[in-house]
């Protein structure tokens, strides 16, 4: 059994992301889901990061740290990957990381630093998503899989353009890929765990 810390997507924690945690626990493990924006939740993702500015970056450090437990697995959706994997990368303990439709890079200006060994990551988006794939995070997570090696990172790429296609409460929704994600994401929990 894995503990897990999921982090919402920029809008907020909906009853789509409730419900992929519900599936991971399902699976027969702890998940987590901090509220970032406090009950907020916008209604695109423009006001979604229109609130992350309101909100402040100090604040929402001190949101997602808040009473977190040792040795977790770091997940989140889109906006949630900047937290989930700044804390895989840089919290002594952590058991993995599972970042869902965004990767940020480990070499280069934005990098938040190397990726850590013995920490397993496993990336999922769509191939033509126009966020995962056409803004430099699919060639972010590739580099990733090439630096650290398939052993410890394994990226995972579905057939279509919608950005959040994991949660059930929006448009973009794609149940046949969330199933997908959902199989490989408790396999990876089981072999952590």
């Amino acid at each position: 059994m894995a503990e897990v810390v999921l982090f919402h997507h920029v809008q907020g924690l909906t009853p789509g992301v409730l419900a992929f945690a519900d599936r991971l626990r399902a699976g027969g493990h702890t998940v987590h889901t901090p509220d970032l924006f406090e009950g907020a939740r916008p209604a695109s993702i423009e006001e979604g990061f229109a609130l992350t500015q309101q909100i402040g970056d100090d604040a929402l450090a001190a949101r997602a740290t808040a009473g977190l437990p040792d040795g977790a697995v770091y997940a989140g959706f889109s906006f949630g990957v900047v937290t989930a994997q700044r804390l895989a990368q840089t919290r002594p303990g952590a058991r993995g990381a599972l970042l869902y439709e965004a990767c940020l890079p480990i070499h280069g200006e934005w990098a938040i630093g190397p990726w850590p060994a013995g920490v397993p990551v496993q990336i999922h988006g769509m191939d033509k998503d126009p966020f995962f794939a056409l803004e430099g995070d699919i060639d972010a997570a590739r580099d990733l899989v090439d630096t650290v090696g398939p052993a410890q990172a394994e990226l995972f790429v579905y057939p279509g353009d919608g950005h959040l296609f994991t949660d059930s409460s929006l448009p973009s929704y794609d149940p046949g890929a969330t199933a997908l994600v959902v199989e490989r994401s408790l396999d990876f929990l089981d072999r952590v765990g």
